[in-house]
């Protein structure tokens, strides 16, 4: 399998496929292609044409040509090929829940993900406080999602939001991702959780990655000035 991915420290959607085939030792063949700009003749665009026709990462090919786009759906499909490696949680009620929080991050926290671009090398605790203050809907994001990893934690054997490690935490890895970047509070429990989701090998290879880049790209840094 090739995934198809953009700049590890800037692509939220990205991280999600990779973390996942990284932390269960899944085969596959990175390919990067750099964020320059979005436009229709950006070299972006003009090399994912002819590979998916959505024009957006991450997308997973198979060896035949076989292509998915769509996080969700890629991880769906893994979930389908590697049925015996409990990408899902096992307990049928477990997965659904699982799911409904993967849906809810996949179409929501519009606000969050506006004001907070994910950034890993960046450290921008001012911004986080000015945002919070400043944008009721990163409030509301934030009181959210604390509440359904509270939620799921508390059903937990721990020390992921299902015990171990599944979709749904590679999920919100670039949430965190955010969170950490701007300074975002958490409450205890939820804070473990990120710190160990945090060192999980597959967010630990990406983030590793993530500052390895050192490629600043101006329209990705809303909050900053090339250093």
């Amino acid at each position: 399998m090739k995934l198809y991915i953009g700049n590890k420290n800037y692509s939220s959607w990205s991280m999600r496929p990779w973390v996942l085939l990284r932390q269960f030792g899944l085969p596959f063949e990175e390919v990067k292609l750099r964020f320059d700009s979005f436009s229709a003749d950006s070299q972006f665009k003009t090399r994912l044409a002819g590979i998916a026709r959505n024009g957006k990462v991450p997308v997973l090919v198979e060896d035949d040509g076989f292509v998915v786009w769509d996080t969700l759906a890629i991880a769906e499909y893994l979930a389908d090929k590697y049925p015996h490696r409990g990408l899902w949680p096992a307990d049928a009620r477990q997965r659904a829940r699982a799911r409904s929080l993967c849906a809810e991050m996949h179409s929501g926290f519009g606000a969050l993900r506006n004001h907070c671009p994910m950034n890993i090398e960046a450290w921008l605790p001012e911004v986080g406080a000015r945002v919070l203050a400043e944008q009721a809907g990163v409030r509301s994001d934030l009181d959210r999602l604390v509440e359904v990893w509270t939620e799921a934690l508390e059903n937990s054997a721990g020390p992921f939001l299902f015990g171990d490690f599944c979709i749904a935490d590679a999920y919100f890895a670039p949430v965190v991702a955010r969170i950490r970047s701007y300074g975002l509070p958490l409450p205890a429990q939820a804070q473990a959780w990120a710190d160990a989701l945090w060192a999980a090998p597959g967010v630990a290879a990406w983030v590793a990655d993530a500052l390895a880049e050192q490629d600043f790209i101006p329209f990705e840094e809303p909050y900053r000035t090339q250093p």
